[in-house]
């Protein structure tokens, strides 16, 4: 069965998915949405000890989300032949992605300069937890251990209230993205140069990058920044306010904003206030300019101030939980979710790409693919026969 194309966009393009747990599954959904032919290859079941963590329930919700649209292969690399066939695979790709820990390549075969060798316009893509090589490059890398070194977890949370880690993956999807960011440069840069070249993320890299203006300040102006709870750490007012109903988000940054939430709270002391004259004197005095304007606030409920503030050019939101913020009328505008309707009677709903182009848009066409559910039909595409397949089975190399 021909695969059926995601998109346009990248139809060109076939990568070789390695990678296991969230980043690098989260990078190669960006090529596959964008219709790349990805696919996955993963150990037979049984082989690998840690499966669960990411293998083995495949229909629930994060699986299917991080691995549509692909195609599945089986294949033990461990076992004799199965380089063979891996490399077979590299000749016509054009983009190989993993995330073990960087020693592995090598023990296996399959480090860049032995995947350039048979393809030198390979692009290979390498997602890690403290980089390729320095003195942690042999330390495996998880998510919130990432968010304690850099730094996220020092800024999160109540002020007091000790390290917080952020309620998403935020530095294992940010790797991933960057990932993809390089592979695309990388994929533009050989239509000029015709070579491939290695792409290297590290997870701890991607989350201090994510740190973006807090880290800047303490390069910069040597400020640690600290938690700042639901305030925003530099502007005021900005952050998290009451009213009679609830809570929502204000974002009243800047003098423009400034003055038209002074008008629209009928405030005008607040805005003749010396305390509070500028930006940096309403951070100075923060907490005595949100108790005043939570006076103005408890008076009316959240969805009066969210829709007059915006009517007035002054930013604000509710606050949802998840089920509230998929029930919201823009949210669904947006197209955020779809649901597909297989052919064995499931139902299954992804996230959609959020970025969003005119021509050739991503799509999400087919749920993740059952367990080396098409080993046997890539095989055949690079030229094995249905006897040589049979022995690859009967060998456990697929």
């Amino acid at each position: 069965m021909p695969k059926i194309q995601a998109s346009a966009a990248l139809s060109p393009f076939k990568v070789l998915d390695l990678s296991r747990v969230r980043a690098g599954p989260n990078c190669v959904r960006v090529l596959t949405d964008f219709g790349a032919d990805v696919i996955r290859i993963e150990p037979p079941p049984g082989v690998d000890p840690n499966e669960g963590m990411f293998a083995a329930n495949r229909e629930g919700g994060d699986f299917q989300n991080l691995n549509r649209n692909k195609r599945s292969l089986t294949l033990n690399l461990k076992k004799p032949g199965a380089l063979e066939i891996f490399m077979r695979l590299v000749k016509t790709a054009d983009v190989v992605v993993e995330n073990w820990r960087p020693d592995i390549k090598k023990k296996l075969g399959v480090d860049y300069d032995a995947l350039a060798a048979v393809n030198p316009r390979i692009i290979l893509a390498s997602i890690s937890g403290y980089g390729q090589d320095g003195p942690y490059s042999g330390r495996p890398g998880f998510d919130q251990i990432m968010q304690g070194m850099g730094g996220l977890m020092s800024v999160t949370g109540i002020p007091g209230s000790g390290p917080v880690r952020a309620g998403l993956a935020v530095a294992d999807m940010s790797a991933g993205l960057y990932t993809a960011i390089g592979i695309l440069t990388a994929l533009l840069e050989r239509e000029r140069s015709g070579r491939g070249q290695w792409v290297q993320t590290a997870l701890l890299h991607a989350q201090i990058a994510m740190m973006d203006f807090q880290a800047a300040r303490y390069l910069n102006e040597g400020d640690v920044p600290g938690q700042a709870g639901n305030d925003h750490p530099t502007s005021s007012p900005m952050g998290l306010y009451e009213a009679s109903d609830g809570v929502f988000n204000l974002g009243a940054s800047g003098e423009g904003n400034w003055v038209r939430l002074c008008e629209v709270v009928e405030r005008p002391d607040l805005r003749e206030n010396p305390d509070f004259k500028t930006d940096k004197l309403r951070v100075q005095h923060r907490k005595l300019l949100s108790a005043a304007l939570t006076d103005s606030f408890r008076k009316k409920p959240v969805a009066y101030w969210v829709d007059t503030l915006n009517d007035a050019g002054v930013p604000a939101g509710p606050v949802y939980n998840v089920k509230e913020m998929f029930e919201d009328e823009q949210v669904k505008h947006l197209q955020v979710s779809k649901t597909l309707h297989g052919d064995d009677g499931r139902t299954r709903s992804f996230i959609t790409q959020p970025s969003v182009l005119s021509r050739t848009p991503a799509e999400v066409v087919t749920p993740a693919p059952g367990w080396g559910e098409h080993t046997d039909e890539v095989l055949a595409d690079i030229g094995y026969s249905a006897q040589e397949i049979a022995q690859f089975h009967e060998r456990g190399v697929v």
